[in-house]
């Protein structure tokens, strides 16, 4: 396997860590949900609810498209919520896509 291939290259005659990073593009109210949970702890539905101003049904779209693609977790780890349980369920960002998350919000 080549060094880039293993996750590292040289720069300058020294390894350095050089990862794959993954472009997140979010529109405005994924962007939003997102910076309204941050990234410590996680958030309940209603939380979210207040902190956005986002209706409850267009909420629910939003928290299952991040559900899907995988940036966001579920406490309870359901793959989706309904209206019906949303307000009560913990959320928090998926640690595997931080920096990214971080850097799209950034832009």
């Amino acid at each position: 396997m080549d060094r880039a291939g293993a996750g590292m290259c040289l720069s300058m005659g020294r390894k350095s860590n050089c990862t794959m990073a993954r472009q997140i593009k979010l529109n405005g109210k994924e962007l939003g949900v997102t910076r309204a949970i941050g990234f410590g702890l996680g958030v309940t539905g209603a939380e979210l609810v207040e902190r956005t101003k986002i209706e409850p049904e267009d909420l629910c779209d939003v928290l299952n498209t991040l559900l899907d693609i995988g940036y966001l977790e579920a406490t309870s780890c359901k793959q989706r919520v309904g209206m019906h349980d949303y307000a009560t369920e913990d959320f928090e960002l998926n640690p595997s896509y931080v920096t990214e998350l971080k850097a799209a919000m950034r832009r």
